[in-house]
């Protein structure tokens, strides 16, 4: 009896501690699995942490490189050229007067970088002028004798389509528009022929100022969900920007109808609309103006369906918004610059409304 007993005191034993053993050893795991999703949460996504560099004309977070030189082109905005083709990927657009009331734009291209762009349109002083200080390549199709003449004397780093006019390289002649507002450039051939002048087709870029994610839920200004730029009501020259809360984008409309990519109809969307007023003079009989675009002024920027008064400066041959002398920061994503003459003045020919 006592032998029976001693073995069930034994076996009880044996057991417990198998229990124990058991129970040890759950809580050894849950402390390494609880360990192991301390220590995930603490890895950063390597997605992101890849994404380690800057479109300079974006502010976007990419996980390459950004070292292409940036592609500025003249891009027709005659009625007749309307609806162009390649605006969608412009980083930066610039809207500048050129003869009469007629806008002409230079698209910037760097993050992205359509197949085809235009129709391409000839050069103006002002417009090449801010393709250097951006460093960027300037391309345009034709130009009077003198505006060449001061391109050339410049160094400004161009490709002209009237030298390479329907090669079916660099630039095609589209049938379905008369000239001179069918001429293409085919973006994909750009850096080859610019090698083959000698330009560099790599250049490292500061970024223009733009704020964190974080601090865009914080931007403040008065309401600005509708924008109209009247560059002239007789013929009518009207820029206008209707802001999609949706996608906290501004549509673009030209003359009472919305910009689109003339093949997709893709609506022209942007993240920031930056307005600027600056000095205008007729300089020729032709209508071609001189444009200050150095000597700083009055200006609005325009972002996340808030509008602030800014002053606008040149700093380092870039258009930057500025407020008691401090950059202020662009919202992240894609740009559009309206120029528009100190006469009759940006209170005049501007009107923004919630």
């Amino acid at each position: 009896m006592k032998k029976a007993l001693f073995y069930l005191l034994l076996l009880l034993m044996f057991v417990l501690l198998a229990a124990c053993s058991d129970e040890k050893q759950e809580a050894e795991d849950n402390g390494t699995k609880d360990n192991a999703v301390e220590e995930k949460d603490q890895v950063p996504d390597p997605k992101e942490a890849e994404k380690s560099n800057t479109f300079p004309l974006t502010g976007i977070k990419t996980d390459q490189k950004v070292n292409d030189r940036i592609v500025s082109v003249m891009i027709n905005n005659h009625t007749k050229a309307r609806p162009q083709t390649g605006l969608s990927s412009a980083d930066v657009v610039f809207e500048f007067l050129a003869e009469g009331k007629i806008t002409r734009l230079l698209a910037m291209f760097q993050s992205e970088k359509p197949d085809v762009v235009g129709p391409v349109r000839s050069a103006r002083e002002y417009y090449f002028e801010m393709a250097d200080r951006y460093d960027a390549l300037y391309i345009y199709h034709g130009a009077a004798n003198f505006v060449n003449d001061m391109i050339k004397k410049r160094g400004i780093e161009h490709l002209d389509g009237a030298i390479y006019d329907n090669d079916g390289h660099l630039f095609k002649r589209e049938s379905f528009r008369r000239a001179p507002h069918n001429s293409y450039l085919q973006f994909g051939a750009v850096y080859d022929v610019a090698s083959q002048k000698g330009y560099d087709v790599k250049h490292s870029y500061k970024p223009l100022p733009f704020l964190s994610e974080d601090k865009t839920k914080n931007i403040s200004g008065e309401a600005a969900n509708h924008v109209e730029i009247v560059y002239s009501d007789s013929p009518m020259e009207i820029v206008e920007y209707e802001y999609d809360e949706k996608n906290e984008k501004y549509t673009r409309y030209s003359d009472r109808k919305k910009t689109v990519e003339l093949n997709s109809e893709e609506p022209i969307q942007v993240d920031n609309i930056f307005i600027v007023e600056t000095y205008h003079e007729v300089i020729d009989d032709a209508g071609r103006r001189a444009i200050d675009i150095t000597s700083g002024g009055n200006g609005y920027l325009i972002h996340k369906g808030k509008v602030q008064e800014v002053q606008w400066e040149n700093r380092d041959g870039r258009i930057i918004p500025v407020k008691d002398g401090q950059p202020v920061e662009f919202v992240q994503g894609k740009t559009w610059v309206n120029v528009v003459p100190s006469s009759p003045g940006i209170d005049q020919s501007v009107n923004i409304s919630n």
